[in-house]
């Protein structure tokens, strides 16, 4: 409970900072006030120019920021605790690194059949094609075996690297440009349509999870002890992957390349509170949401009036610290075997 706690009070002061402070820093005052004001429970309109900034610029790279880190953080716990391995993310099963592949050929072949929202389009739906393929190559005899996923993972990551290289290599220097700032990861364009498009799929995704915390508990067991509990292993796995695909897919669409949030945030909470997913996931979402509204904070003031990459920030700090557990849980354990 004092997590819990720690964790929602953490996350509304995080919030509250990150829409006052910005290149156009705005009282926490007046950001209060202006909320109530547009809640109806009194408080007061600002001026046209803070209005605007709070509104139309600050506010939406927020709310994405939450939306994304959520997701991240959610989708990273149900990946570890399907998988059974503290070492799982979402890109293991090829989601990122095919949203990357749909944004780069996007933007290397000139494609502009839905204008602005093409680039996300197509992130979005190669991403959930390559976790597609990912599975169904490593299903055989009516199983999905766990070993057999991870490493169709890989090989499907190693293909998608490969065409991103090609599509990076016959880029002009404007495409090339725009494949690395995408792939960077950065909440930059966010707006308020941008928030609308991924919302649908980032709520589904948090508000389904849930409801297979304890089938995963008893998978932590093992399958077969699962399997004679009422476990269904695969078509729980199967579950999981899609609720996995739809929110990552969702968050890169929007947000670019995002590493450590899913991998981290869930691993930590789980050293601090134990293995339960009832409570692991809920806290992988609020957690991955504060992660990511404190990142993006930093990135866009650390370095005044330049910004830092987002997913080069999260990379920074997310893998010493994470080489960190590592060690330390190697020492206390023996290793993760």
């Amino acid at each position: 409970m004092p997590l819990s706690a720690g964790l929602a009070a953490g996350l509304l002061v995080a919030t509250l900072l990150s829409a006052s402070i910005g290149a156009y820093d705005i009282p926490l005052g007046d950001v209060l006030a202006s909320l109530r004001h547009r809640a109806g429970l009194g408080g007061a309109a600002l001026e046209r120019v803070p209005e605007s900034v709070l509104w139309d610029v600050r506010l939406p790279r927020v709310v994405l920021a939450l939306l994304v880190g959520a997701a991240l953080g959610c989708a990273g716990t149900l990946m570890q605790g399907v998988f059974g391995n503290p070492l799982a993310e979402p890109g293991v099963i090829g989601v990122s690194s095919g949203a990357a592949v749909g944004a780069a050929g996007a933007i290397a072949l000139g494609l502009d059949a839905f204008g602005n929202w093409t680039v996300t389009l197509c992130a979005f739906t190669a991403g959930l094609l390559t976790v597609s393929v990912v599975y169904l190559l490593s299903r055989a005899d009516g199983r999905t075996e766990v070993v057999t996923l991870i490493l169709t993972g890989i090989a499907v990551n190693a293909f998608a690297g490969a065409l991103i290289g090609l599509f990076i290599f016959f880029a002009d220097s404007a495409e090339l440009s725009q494949i690395t700032f995408w792939q960077l990861g950065s909440l930059a364009q966010a707006t308020w349509p941008k928030v609308l498009a991924v919302l649908p799929c980032a709520v589904a995704g948090l508000l389904l999870a849930p409801r297979y915390a304890r089938r995963m508990d008893l998978l932590a067991l093992g399958e077969r002890p699962a399997r004679h509990l009422g476990v269904h292993v695969e078509r729980l796995r199967l579950a999981v992957v899609v609720l996995v695909a739809l929110l990552t897919a969702a968050a890169v669409a929007v947000a670019g390349v995002i590493g450590f949030v899913g991998l981290v945030v869930p691993h930590v909470l789980r050293m601090a509170a134990g293995p339960g997913h009832r409570f692991l996931i809920p806290a992988g979402a609020a957690g991955g949401a504060l992660v990511l509204v404190v990142a993006d904070l930093a990135a866009r003031t650390v370095a005044r009036p330049a910004e830092l990459p987002l997913g080069v920030l999260t990379a920074l700090v997310g893998s010493p610290f994470f080489f960190w557990l590592l060690r330390r849980t190697r020492r206390r354990q023996g290793g993760w075997a």
